[in-house]
């Protein structure tokens, strides 16, 4: 389902690399006989290669894809420099994602009575100092990371942050460069086809 971070960054990426690809959205909890029929772990998102190799994680479906494009459709930098960079800029938002999702399933899954506030007060903790990190780092886009395209760590930080502030309206403070990006990338054609739902 596209209102997963992962399986949006996932067909994005997919779009903006120009691979072809079928996406079945089926939700972990509304379809998990379905998606277990797919995959037996029912984790999302979910990439059936043309060969039928399940492969899951988002980075790892990404890491696959990146090998089946030329370099000039990649989604990370050549220079090693830049491409630290971009790795440094997806690992704080993937983290952001994480606890966000954290923070989403403890309020949404748990009992109110058995939610844990210093617990959710360690992972709120976590967002605002990923998305701290984050803010400074997409500061100097212009108008994108690395050039005059979205890679990686722009749809990952573009599509982390729309997380957050959708489901989690006030965990993290206002960030203008984030927010200026996450704007800019929903415009585009690759994240139109795959909009936030």
């Amino acid at each position: 389902m596209l209102d997963s971070p992962y399986v949006r960054r996932v067909a994005i990426s997919l779009r903006l690399m120009g691979l072809d690809f079928a996406h079945e959205p089926l939700s972990v909890f509304g379809a998990y006989d379905a998606f277990a029929a797919i995959n037996p772990v029912v984790k999302a998102p979910t990439l059936v290669t043309d060969d039928g190799v399940v492969l899951m994680e988002s980075a790892l479906i990404l890491q696959y894809a990146e090998g089946l494009v030329p370099p000039e459709r990649r989604l990370a930098p050549v220079d090693p420099t830049a491409q630290t960079c971009a790795l440094r800029i997806a690992g704080l938002a993937l983290a952001a994602c994480e606890k966000s999702v954290q923070i989403v399933y403890e309020h949404n899954l748990r009992p109110a009575e058995k939610q844990h506030a210093p617990w959710l007060d360690r992972v709120g903790g976590q967002v605002e100092a990923a998305y701290r990190l984050l803010e400074a780092e997409v500061a100097r886009a212009d108008p994108w990371l690395f050039g005059d395209r979205p890679l990686q760590a722009d749809v990952t930080a573009a599509v982390a942050w729309r997380f957050t502030t959708e489901m989690l309206p006030g965990v993290a403070p206002a960030r203008p460069a984030l927010a200026a990006l996450s704007a800019r990338a929903e415009t585009t054609a690759a994240f139109a086809a795959f909009p936030y739902s």
